[in-house]
């Protein structure tokens, strides 16, 4: 099993990876969990993933296991700037504003964790092991990019698995239920994370 963080810049070095993971999140957003996204060529995407953006796939060979998308908090493309920030500006139907207990930061030192997802396929025994390896390859990746922090929209169960891989995380915003899914924003502070 490996972790690798692909980029527009990289990702020509990865065969088919990140089409793979964009496969793989149709499958987990569009399929299971029966999100109305854009999806074309059986991927799924929308208006963040951009050349601002790094994705992280946790992989065996060519299969995926996991992945998230990490934007900078000062991206901005057209309108839009990042998911949460747009999503408490009004701009997303499917988001409520009210998802973030503060004003959505713009700052070089906070990303965004998105689309976050560990494939259906994965077993229960071999969850945690996936989770742990895509968590070391989200604050691995952050650090080379400098955050201090990350934000994420993530499953509400988050709070469960944070804590058993040692890491240090604190609520954001109110559980809410998108799309049947229970999900609530998340800040982790990298600081407290040991190198």
């Amino acid at each position: 099993m490996l972790a690798t963080t692909l980029s527009f810049e990289n990702m020509h070095q990865h065969g088919e990876l990140m089409v793979n993971l964009l496969k793989a999140r149709k499958q987990s957003f569009i399929v299971q969990n029966n999100w109305d996204l854009p999806e074309a060529e059986g991927m799924e995407y929308d208006q963040y993933d951009t050349p601002a953006s790094r994705w992280i796939a946790v992989h065996d060979g060519d299969k995926i296991l996991a992945g998230i998308r990490l934007t900078p908090t000062t991206a901005k493309c057209g309108m839009y700037t990042y998911m949460i920030r747009d999503a408490q500006k009004g701009m997303l139907d499917s988001i409520p504003s009210d998802l973030l207990d503060f004003e959505a930061p713009v700052d070089p030192d906070v990303w965004e964790s998105s689309r976050v997802f560990v494939s259906h396929l994965v077993p229960a025994e071999q969850r945690t092991k996936v989770q742990t390896q895509l968590m070391m390859q989200l604050i691995e990746t952050s650090r080379a990019l400098n955050a201090r922090q990350v934000l994420g929209l993530v499953p509400a169960v988050w709070s469960r698995w944070i804590g058993r891989l040692g890491l240090v995380a604190e609520k954001a915003g109110p559980v809410m239920v998108i799309d049947g899914a229970r999900v609530q924003v998340a800040r982790m502070d990298l600081t407290a994370v040991p190198h």
